[in-house]
Formats: C-alpha cells, structure tokens, sequence
C-alpha cells in the first residue's frame, strides 16, 4: 500500500469524539485490522506500566486465539521492548512460553506514543502487536507508517486537549477579569460617567470601578488603575488591587490612608517589577462640584473646563503602588461646573504607536477633549478610544487602553 495512502487512512481512523486516549487506540487497531489492503489477521494493544515495569494487555482483536485479559509481560525479561526504542518496529520470534501455547511463534511489533523512562532506558508508551501470514519486509514498512501516523494522532489529540483546556482556562480568567469591571455607564446626581476597558491581549492589567462608600450612595468612588506586568498575572493583580479597595472604602477608610494601605498590599503581595499606578476620584452629591482625587504615579487625568476653555491636569500626589513600602499620598481637589469634564485614561492612550513611530500623545488627546466637550460622557469615551485604535492600527506595539470619562451635565 502506498506509504502517504497508509498514512492518511490510518489518521481517518481517529474520530475526535474519543474522551481517552485508550479508546482512540483500541478503534484504531480495530480499523487496522479489518483494513484488507495491510494483510493483518489480528492485532494487541498492550500499555506500558511504570509501577510494574511491564506491559499489560488492554485489548485484542481478529483471527487469532484469545489471550487472559490483563496479561502481563515483564519489559526485563523481554528484549524486544528494548529494540523497538531504537527500531520502532521489528519481526521477531516469540519467546514467551504463555504467548507460545496461543500459537504466536513469529510476530510483529510497533511501538507508539512517547516514550517513557524505565530502570534501564525508555521505553514506548504503547506497544501494537500483529499477526500476519506475510510477515515479511513489506509489512515492515507498513508498520513504521501506522507507528508514525497513530503517534501523531495521540500528540495531536493531547495538543487539542491542552488547548480546550487553556481556552476553558482564559474563558474563567475573562469571566474573573469581567466581573471587576462594572458597567460602563452609571448616573450620579450631577454626573454622567462613562469607562471602556480594552485590554492588548485576552485579559489585560488595566481597571476601572464605581464604588459607593455607603448605602446612601451620596458619594461615588471613581478608580482607573494599570498593573505594570502584562497578560494573566496583571489581571490577577489587577483583581486584587481592585478587591482590596472595596474592602478598604467599605470600612470607610479616609482616602490618604487607603491609598497608603493600598500601597503596603501591593508591596508585600508582589514583586517590585509589578508595580500599578492608580488615579482615586471622588464625587459628593454636594451642587458645588467638589472632585476630591488621590494620584499614585498614574497619568495625569484632563480636566477641561467649559466656561474658561481651559485645560488642567491632574497631577500625581503619590508614588506608583508597590516599590516603596513607606509611600505616602496626598488628597487633591478640583471643582467642575456644568459642562466640564474629567478623562481618565491608562498609557496605552497617550503611548500607543502609529506604524511610523509616531506616539499618540498627551497634547494630540487634549485637543481631541476639547473638541469633543460638547457630546455626551459615553460619546465622548467612545470617539476617543475609536481614535486611538485607527491611530495605531497595524503597529507592533500596543497595550491594554482604558478611559473613563466624567462630565458634568447640571
């Protein structure tokens, strides 16, 4: 039978419906057998078996004489396992006394799947026996190929396993990240708030929150933060930061004293590479438009002011969270008026790169705050994220991007 012919009907024996691998290759064998154009008149599966050295029969099948279900045969005491590690498949006079009274006097012998560590060497993981009337070079051949092709199967069903499991294991993570982000919008008395989280890759480092100190709900917590590490372990960290403020705001903590908490947290919990920077708002119910805040290391919030066209920024007031154990931070305030309005965004806005190099920039998104002031919080965080995505488009770099917009509505 033509090689490449071979190789491919023994792959279309393998349905992905299996749950084991055993079962795989039971049907497998099975197929082989019955196949007429590889001669074969019956065929054994036996498993190698690290606790007892030997190799347990698991399934038999064909024209042949049934053997004790389970039988066992010591790799010690049997050379041939030895030399198909180094040939994968022989023909071979059999030499086992029990194997003998069934009639097998010549056999042949395909190992399969990995190969395993054993006292004296490796040996593989499967072991596929065949009897045969031809027992001659031709099969030989025919059975390096079924070696090849069902060992390819098994590694290919174990990759697929790894991977549905890797995908059961990101849809948790995204769930896990998800469930920290709140919804997007919230109204709060004179306030329309308005955020979008994109992470770089599945789940990302950037947070924002809403937290209410209390249950009357007259003030509202705004919090943007970006985990300095990428992937898994940002978002991990990321969601402990995030736990850890609503723990700390619901004991009703002064803002100095959280962020300091915060801080020793972070420095204790994680390595010094892992640092978040984080801007802290708080809006009252109070008409006078207080914004009380608290930066730790984190980009410079925007505040435009309708009435003056002014900008302003909102300063860090801290250290980034983790390195310093002794960090202190101070609380800041600026007052809005109806119509102003508050971004809040991570560096993957300011730094996120076109194809030439070209950075996005603190000034290039003042100037599109100013433009956009007049259209709603969610409007305005929309327009500014599609811009930034179209500005970096087809670039090499790029990082989670998050913004949180404030504006004052009365």
């Amino acid at each position: 039978m033509d090689q490449r012919r071979l190789y491919r009907t023994i792959e279309s024996f393998a349905p992905e419906h299996f749950k084991t691998e055993k079962e795989l290759l039971k049907h497998v064998l099975n197929e082989i057998v019955k196949t007429e154009a590889i001669r074969l008149k019956g065929g054994r599966l036996w498993q190698y078996e690290p606790a007892t050295d030997s190799y347990r029969l698991i399934h038999q099948i064909g024209q042949i004489e049934m053997m004790e279900s389970g039988y066992r045969i010591q790799v010690s005491r049997y050379p041939m396992f030895q030399h198909l590690v180094e040939q994968r498949t022989i023909i071979a006079n059999e030499t086992d006394g029990y194997l003998r009274t069934k009639g097998i006097v010549k056999y042949s012998a395909t190992g399969i799947g990995d190969k395993l560590k054993n006292k004296t060497g490796y040996v593989f993981q499967y072991v596929m026996a065949f009897n045969s009337d031809h027992l001659d070079q031709d099969l030989l051949l025919d059975l390096n190929i079924i070696s090849l092709a069902v060992t390819s199967t098994l590694r290919n069903k174990h990759i697929q396993q790894k991977a549905d499991a890797l995908a059961q294991d990101i849809d948790k993570a995204r769930e896990v990240q998800q469930s920290i982000l709140p919804e997007s919008f919230i109204h709060f008395y004179y306030y329309d708030v308005y955020g979008i989280s994109q992470p770089d890759r599945i789940v990302g480092g950037d947070f924002f929150d809403y937290i209410f100190t209390d249950e009357t709900k007259d003030r509202l917590c705004i919090v943007v933060g970006d985990a300095a590490s990428k992937g898994f372990r940002a978002a991990a960290q990321a969601l402990y930061v995030v736990g850890a403020l609503r723990m700390g705001i619901a004991h009703h903590t002064k803002t100095a004293s959280l962020m300091s908490g915060i801080n020793k947290i972070v420095n204790r919990s994680f390595s010094e590479e892992q640092f978040v920077s984080m801007f802290y708002a708080e809006l009252t119910d109070g008409p006078k438009g207080l914004l009380l805040y608290s930066n730790a290391g984190h980009n410079s919030p925007i505040v435009f002011h309708a009435q003056e066209q002014s900008i302003e920024l909102l300063e860090p007031t801290g250290q980034i969270l983790g390195p310093f154990s002794k960090g202190s931070y101070r609380v800041e305030s600026t007052m809005l008026k109806k119509g102003d309005l508050t971004v809040i965004y991570t560096d993957g806005i300011t730094e996120a790169r076109r194809m030439d190099g070209l950075v996005f920039g603190e000034e290039r998104l003042g100037g599109l705050i100013q433009q956009l002031a007049n259209k709603t919080a969610k409007e305005i965080c929309e327009m500014l994220m599609h811009e930034v995505n179209v500005f970096a488009e087809g670039a090499d770099y790029s990082d989670d991007r998050t913004i949180v917009v404030i504006k004052r509505i009365s």
